[in-house]
């Protein structure tokens, strides 16, 4: 009987029948996960009718989940269709948080890719897959475009020969009834489409040189190559980072090229001695890396769930709500907890967190360990990480600006300084329906002194400050009164990031008929200062594991 694939578990789960599922799973909560994979695998957009489509659920229950996730913050209504937002990373976060191995390597994949200027990952092991939890890209126009969190299978990668070389005779077997099924790819959504049957046979990886003999090579050179497996051009030498602690593969660092850039070959010559330097540093972090300190764990989670199903009635699906917040009980520090550590972190009940736990442990999100604590596994990054870790902060930024637009009815827009830091450049705005109103385009540049995003992003940036940047730090916003156009007024905020700096500034603009200088500061700062809050709540989360680019 063929393996099966987190697909096939999502449907047999939904239909409610043959899926070995504990009697305690809560429905509610597979149909949610269900519903947050769908619209990963789409790249974060579907409409709710596609939705329908692609899980089999009638319209009524797609549009309770997606209400309810739309109530977490977790996806929002664009139109006709429902989209993934950045608040939704927080499960991801909480995964890569309690992995740790981000946090401790991605300095050193970042440096190897600076200095080799090539591509740069790290992947950890999902079953019979491997699954990206770093990746350090080189901007060019023909660049390797696998996000965190995509899934690929193991034979078609070189980490997954090396992780292969541990995998037990259960695991080969879970390999194996994979293959024999004819749509083994379904569970991997980011593989690229072979687009003929032949590819693989006419690439250098041919029929004869199986996956298993792979396997044995990886296991006695100590590294492997990935010589165009995934896609024709594509190569990639790796080199697993053991745990000090255990000596197995913790995760595989990877250098990824084109066969226009380096060979196979040229990849074991050139740059596999300076890999291997590189994930010998890494393994000494880990030696010398300082037991982690657990940080703060949610609260009022329950409190919060209910009340929200007190104010939306039916609408709103409690047990989806709570169960998703058992995700966000883990984390650094608190890598494996037991059922009353997560009980006492979310605020629920024994009950309802041991049944969120077995249905997470059935859905592959969360593995159960004899000490009878648990952990999350690296399919937690399925529920909406990859389409969202490439993100930019003007697209971030985006449906705020626009919901800031359509409350104040002024238009809005966000900023970053120029290189030399004399100029703005406009990143993305949003306008309005009247018919005297700023229109500044995308790509525009201004004098930074002479407008209010640039003083504010000048106040954060000039040393020595004159005393009317001194005046926009300490006041925290910036107003300009026609001096850049006669009547011409604007007021701006600014846009920080995880550390406090400030990387942009967000704006309001107006007629000097329309708002007096009092009404910018009463009327259109509170709202604005709200909107930044938005801003950086979602770029904080998403900048979590994720390089957000301000423009």
């Amino acid at each position: 009987m063929p393996a099966m694939t987190a697909v096939d578990a999502d449907a047999r789960a939904l239909a409610g029948a043959g899926t070995g599922a504990p009697v305690e799973a809560v429905g509610p909560l597979v149909r949610g996960v269900a519903v947050l994979r769908r619209l990963t695998e789409a790249g974060g957009t579907l409409s709710p009718s596609a939705l329908e489509r692609a899980t089999g659920l009638a319209r009524s229950t797609v549009d309770r989940i997606t209400g309810t996730l739309g109530r977490m913050g977790y996806v929002r209504l664009d139109g006709r269709d429902v989209v993934l937002t950045p608040r939704v990373m927080e499960l991801g976060n909480a995964c890569l948080s309690a992995l740790r191995l981000p946090a401790l390597l991605d300095t050193r994949a970042d440096a190897l890719a600076d200095e080799l200027d090539e591509s740069v990952s790290l992947a950890v092991a999902d079953l019979d897959g491997i699954r990206f939890i770093h990746q350090a890209t080189r901007r060019r126009a023909l660049s390797v475009s696998f996000r965190i969190g995509d899934l690929l299978p193991a034979e078609r990668t070189a980490p997954g020969a090396l992780f292969a070389t541990e995998w037990t005779e259960q695991d080969w077997t879970r390999w194996r009834e994979r293959r024999s099924d004819e749509g083994q790819t379904e569970s991997f959504p980011a593989l690229p489409p072979r687009t003929e049957p032949a590819a693989a046979a006419s690439s250098p990886a041919s029929s004869t040189d199986s996956f298993m003999d792979r396997v044995e090579r990886a296991r006695r050179n100590g590294w492997a190559v990935d010589d165009q497996l995934i896609e024709p051009g594509l190569v990639a030498v790796s080199v697993p980072v053991r745990d000090p602690g255990t000596g197995r593969v913790a995760c595989v660092a990877s250098v990824v090229s084109h066969t226009s850039r380096h060979s196979a070959a040229d990849l074991r010559t050139s740059l596999l001695p300076r890999l291997r330097t590189a994930v010998e540093a890494m393994e000494s972090d880990l030696r010398t890396a300082p037991a982690p300190e657990p940080g703060p764990a949610p609260a009022g989670l329950a409190t919060w769930t209910t009340a929200s199903k007190h104010e939306l009635g039916r609408d709103f699906v409690e047990s989806l709500a709570r169960g998703l917040t058992v995700l966000t009980a883990f984390g650094e520090g608190r890598a494996a907890l037991s059922l009353t550590e997560v009980a006492r972190a979310t605020g629920l009940s024994r009950a309802t967190a041991r049944r969120a736990l077995l249905t997470h442990e059935h859905l592959g999100l969360v593995a159960a360990h004899p000490d009878r604590t648990f952990t999350l596994t690296p399919r937690v990054l399925d529920l909406g990480y990859p389409p969202l870790s490439r993100t930019s902060l003007p697209r971030l930024a985006e449906p705020h600006l626009r919901a800031l637009a359509d409350a104040v009815r002024e238009p809005t827009a966000l900023a970053v300084l120029t290189g030399d830091g004399k100029e703005i450049q406009y990143t993305a705005g949003a306008g309005t329906s009247r018919v005297l109103t700023v229109r500044i385009t995308v790509g525009t540049r201004l004098p930074a002194t002479a407008t209010s995003l640039g003083r504010v992003l000048l106040a954060d940036t000039t040393d020595p400050l004159p005393p009317e940047l001194a005046e926009v730090r300490s006041q925290g916003y910036a107003l300009v009164d026609e001096e850049l156009e006669t009547g011409l007024r604007s007021i701006a905020v600014p846009v920080r990031d995880r550390t406090g700096r400030t990387v942009a500034a967000l704006n309001v603009s107006t007629h000097a008929a329309r708002r007096t200088l009092r009404d910018c500061v009463h009327d259109l700062l509170p709202a604005l200062r709200t909107t930044a809050d938005h801003i950086q709540q979602d770029l904080h989360t998403a900048s979590r594991f994720t390089h957000v680019p301000p423009s």
